[in-house]
């Protein structure tokens, strides 16, 4: 049979079905190339964490890699395209739970939740009742959301029908123009109306170091900023500082340049950001449906078919080279 290997957990009924059909395993991530020897046997991996390029040259049976979300930068593309290796992902499956995380993390960091919680168990009742005075509530508010894809939609969507407020998208093929839910305008002008700025664009050069000391500096004393795309997007060092100086009052990060973030970070010590462990994608019912789609296509690559969501089509020929030496008919 063949091997399937994953970098993590997943749904119990997606495992169910992998073993029926495989050698499946779980190889938990370990920094470094190392990894790749651990995962060196596989015919197709399931991505949950970041696997090293060196995997495509110690892997002879390798079929695939099958990202088990959306994001495709765990995933060396370009050094797995060159080796004939397929690359597919499950798009879109995660975005109401993105979506959800965004609004709750407005709503407490608008609302002071954690500081309430903080006062209540450490100091007093009354003393917890205080900051309320200085909550603000989110209807009415400008949001500016930064990447209108998937994700961003739903967050517009959310923003705009369930709290009334005026949403403003930041593409950079469509500024000028209108959605349902969305005006598009240029990241300057977004940065300066903001009162919440949420990042949902992908990770490219362009966006590499996109949100710097400059941007935060444009945006209002008052304004939060919530990063749901990748850590690279904003640099880390000039937002420590904007947050330190209260430049912005706060940020909601569940995504960082390093993964996991290092202890001793510096963001460990600001009080005004709010920190979780790359999660907003995560519920019960997103992990069922990421889990389940990433093995409908793992079946679909031990069965000889390319996947529905193959993402390095420019590769074909070098797959269909590959799988044939392999034995394998590609259908």
């Amino acid at each position: 049979m063949a091997t399937v290997i994953a970098t993590d957990r997943i749904h119990p009924e997606a495992q169910a079905r992998l073993q029926q059909a495989s050698t499946f395993d779980i190889r938990p991530w370990r920094d470094g190339a190392a990894y790749a020897d651990d995962l060196a046997d596989a015919d197709v991996v399931v991505v949950r964490n970041r696997i090293p390029a060196e995997l495509f040259d110690r892997a002879p049976r390798l079929r695939a890699v099958i990202r088990h979300g959306v994001g495709l930068d765990m995933i060396p593309v370009e050094q797995a395209s060159e080796h004939g290796v397929l690359v597919a992902n499950v798009p879109a499956v995660n975005a109401v739970a993105v979506a959800e995380y965004v609004l709750g993390q407005m709503l407490a960091l608008s609302r002071r939740f954690a500081d309430m919680d903080r006062l209540m168990r450490s100091a007093s009742w009354s003393e917890s009742r205080l900051i309320a005075d200085h909550g603000q509530q989110i209807g009415g508010k400008t949001v500016a959301i930064v990447g209108m894809g998937e994700i961003g939609r739903r967050v517009a969507a959310m923003c705009a029908a369930g709290f009334g407020m005026r949403v403003l998208g930041v593409h950079p093929k469509r500024t000028g123009t209108r959605e349902t839910h969305a005006e598009y305008v240029p990241l300057d002008d977004a940065l300066a109306a903001a009162d919440y700025l949420v990042l949902t664009c992908p990770l490219t050069p362009e966006t590499r170091g996109m949100i710097g000391a400059e941007q935060l500096a444009r945006m209002k004393p008052t304004a939060f900023l919530i990063n749901v795309a990748r850590g690279a997007v904003v640099d880390r060092l000039a937002l420590h500082e904007a947050l330190r100086a209260s430049q912005i009052a706060g940020a909601a990060l569940d995504v960082y340049e390093t993964q996991p973030l290092p202890a001793g970070d510096p963001l460990f010590a600001c009080v005004t950001a709010r920190l979780t462990p790359h999660m907003a994608g995560i519920s019960a019912q997103s992990l069922h449906a990421m889990s389940m789609g990433a093995a409908a296509q793992v079946l679909d690559v031990l069965a000889g078919r390319l996947p529905p969501h193959w993402v390095n089509r420019d590769a074909e020929a070098a797959i269909r080279a590959r799988w044939t030496r392999l034995g394998i008919a590609p259908q």
